[in-house]
């Protein structure tokens, strides 16, 4: 087995290349309760597995890759790394819309100077970013996230493209896409998650802005604050079941999105 892996070490570190940089960027894995050498551990080990499978598929075409000193060799080991930053930062795209809807109901709610340093995104993040990014955590492995990554995002793409893609004209435009379909999700996914509460908390607002002008008697100052974070959070409640269900949806969406990249840049499997 090792004598194996020593033949195919130039191939073997393209392929952890691309592991590592995905490991960097994901999220949960990119925090720094997880040491380095944990990440490159863990993704020298998902390289070993995926070796037979990578020389099989996308590889079996570039004989070159054997001579570690040539310009092709350093740009195909850059470019597989790019691929996984690629992959990676998609899916912490996904996970900065609950972050960002998050900072929406903080503001709403009268919270946004309740902010803390938030160990899952790595940001100074308000205390409602921070739960929902959690139930986002949460769900996301629940629902067997991480093995949709390692399937969808390792071994289908090692079956199905290699670095060589990037320099297709086609494949660069599917993958500017894929990050700006993240990036536009990310606002529009934020805004659809925060809506209901910001929606109320509008009407609110509304209400207690006419109180006040019929009744400037009423100290509303000193009670609207309290009774606004008090409906936030059981609006929070009461929404809670169907927002999970959205966040399921996200994901399943971010999956398909991957697998429609493949579909475009990649080999037939």
């Amino acid at each position: 087995m090792l004598t194996q892996l020593l033949d195919k070490a130039p191939l073997y570190l393209l392929v952890s290349a691309r592991c590592l940089a995905m490991f960097m960027i994901l999220p949960l894995f990119s925090t720094r309760s997880v040491s380095t050498v944990a990440k490159v551990a863990l993704a020298g080990y998902v390289a070993f597995i995926l070796l037979p499978t990578a020389f099989g598929g996308g590889y079996e075409g570039l004989d070159s890759i054997y001579d570690v000193s040539t310009l092709q060799y350093v740009l195909l080991l850059v470019g597989e790394g790019l691929i996984g930053i690629i992959t990676g930062f998609f899916i912490t795209m996904l996970f900065a819309a609950f972050s960002s809807a998050g900072q929406f109901f903080s503001f709403q709610m009268g919270l946004s100077a309740a902010e803390a340093y938030d160990a899952l995104s790595q940001v100074e993040n308000p205390l409602m970013g921070q739960l929902l990014n959690l139930i986002a955590m949460f769900l996301f492995l629940s629902t067997e996230g991480f093995q949709q990554v390692f399937l969808h995002g390792m071994v289908e793409s090692m079956q199905s493209m290699n670095a060589m893609t990037l320099v297709v004209a086609e494949s660069r435009g599917a993958f500017m896409e894929l990050l700006l379909k993240g990036l536009s999700g990310l606002f529009f996914n934020a805004t659809m998650i925060a809506l209901p509460l910001t929606g109320t908390f509008f009407l609110v607002s509304v209400s207690m802005g006419l109180l006040s002008k019929a009744a400037p008697q009423m100290n509303l100052l000193s009670e609207g604050i309290p009774l606004t974070m008090l409906l936030g959070f059981l609006l929070l409640f009461l929404a809670l079941g169907p927002m999970c269900d959205l966040f399921i949806q996200l994901f399943d969406g971010a999956f398909v999105s991957i697998q429609e990249l493949l579909t475009k840049v990649g080999v037939p499997l």
